[in-house]
């Protein structure tokens, strides 16, 4: 018999001899990211899992556009068409657990990728198959306009922003060409600790860096995250970004307690990255049994703008306030390249982006910008809306009007996005 403690010996001296037990140092097979207990936690939520690392959930304001109650502030910013959009994402992991995560660290974390690798292709069409379904069961709800869930079934937008970090996944190039082949937008988000995936990444629609925070102690504080040198990856891929030729984004969660109070940080930072577009947002309370913010650490709307116009004062030789979506406490700072005169050209020409990716040539953000309606620019829709389209009804919860909308065809009402 061997004592626990002598076990270490004995595997050291078996692999020497090439025995049995030195098959401890071989890799074992790389295993499923998704076990039984985080694919019902997962599934119970709403997601609908695809392979063994990805899941697509269907956005609350892709519900709400189906009902001409509104779009997301893509809608407002670039031109989306929510209810064509679909939220997914290649990769459930993460390098960081931020304290504002809406997946409440209970999904995978890691510095690289140590899982099963699905192929792109079972991924696409498990992501197009599970969203059609999703919406197919909208159909007949109360409000939902019957043109717009026919519209719904071709997916002209992904949103690679659900949970997790979507550039870690290993064909994550195959990946976005192929959505482009289905004649699908990109929106991919990062949160900026993966340089060299960044560097070889290709043309997407539009990619994000989250910005968190301006300084390196803000930064470990709210991300927490796991790689010692988070910093140094953090501004490698900023300065990565200011040499993208496709439409790039700061991504800035305001988080009151946390990350507001380096004004100047964040215009360093800015000066840097070169973004097209920088777009602050409120945090938004997530809940959950042992939540790690409150309300208190959510900012209202107009300490949002006030925090925007602060920002934008230090870099208001290139940049400008052009936007703004009250209802998901946002604000859209762009730079002036994208203004002509008065008219503001944030909106995307969608079709004209598919087609400079598939010519394979090189091209940047102005080859594929489109005029942003007055209602969407900022100061000048309807007062008290911000940002909301008029061609919507601003539902409200226990509201008795009904909605004009619902009986009408969404081709014939002026300014919907369904033409992109």
């Amino acid at each position: 018999l061997t004592d626990l403690e002598d076990l270490g010996n004995v595997v050291a001296k078996m692999k020497k001899k090439g025995g049995t037990a030195g098959k401890v140092g071989i890799a074992a097979a790389p295993k499923p990211m998704l076990n039984d207990t985080l694919a019902a936690s997962l599934t119970k939520q709403g997601y609908k899992l695809v392979g063994t690392h990805s899941g697509v959930k269907l956005c609350r304001w892709t519900k709400a556009m189906l009902r001409g109650r509104g779009g997301c502030y893509k809608h407002t910013f670039y031109g989306i068409a929510s209810y064509q959009c679909m939220e997914a994402t290649p990769s459930l992991a993460c390098a960081n657990k931020c304290v504002f995560c809406w997946r409440h660290h209970k999904n995978p974390v890691g510095t690289h990728w140590r899982w099963q690798v699905d192929d792109p292709e079972l991924l696409i069409k498990g992501f197009m198959h599970n969203h059609r379904a999703m919406i197919r069961e909208m159909r007949g709800l109360p409000g939902v306009i019957p043109s717009r869930l026919q519209e719904a079934q071709t997916i002209r937008h992904c949103a690679l922003s659900l949970v997790g970090e979507p550039i870690i996944y290993p064909h994550i190039n195959t990946f976005l060409n192929r959505l482009h082949e289905e004649g699908i937008s990109s929106f991919l988000v990062s949160n900026a600790q993966f340089p060299a995936q960044m560097e070889d990444l290709v043309p997407c629609t539009q990619l994000y860096v989250s910005i968190d925070a301006s300084n390196a102690a803000e930064l470990k504080e709210i991300d927490r995250p796991l790689f010692k040198d988070f910093w140094q990856r953090f501004l490698d891929c900023i300065d990565i970004l200011a040499n993208k030729g496709q439409r790039t984004v700061f991504r800035l969660t305001l988080v009151k307690s946390f990350n507001m109070s380096e004004v100047e940080g964040y215009a360093e930072l800015i000066r840097r990255g070169k973004p097209d577009f920088v777009e602050i947002k409120g945090v938004t309370f997530t809940g959950g049994n042992k939540p790690q913010l409150g309300m208190t650490n959510v900012p209202w709307h107009q300490e949002v703008v006030d925090f925007s116009s602060a920002v934008c004062s230090l870099v208001s030789d290139e940049y400008e306030i052009a936007s703004e979506h009250a209802h998901s406490c946002a604000v859209l700072i762009a730079h002036k390249k994208f203004k002509k005169g008065t008219d503001w050209y944030t909106w995307i020409d969608f079709p004209k982006f598919l087609q400079l990716a598939e010519a394979g040539k090189p091209f940047n953000s102005m080859d594929y910008m489109a005029r942003t309606p007055e209602w969407a620019v900022f100061g000048r829709g309807l007062p008290g809306d911000g940002g909301f389209d008029p061609n919507e009804v601003h539902w409200r919860k226990g509201d008795s009007r009904t909605s004009s909308l619902a009986s009408t065809p969404a081709s014939t009402r002026p300014g919907t996005p369904s033409s992109f």
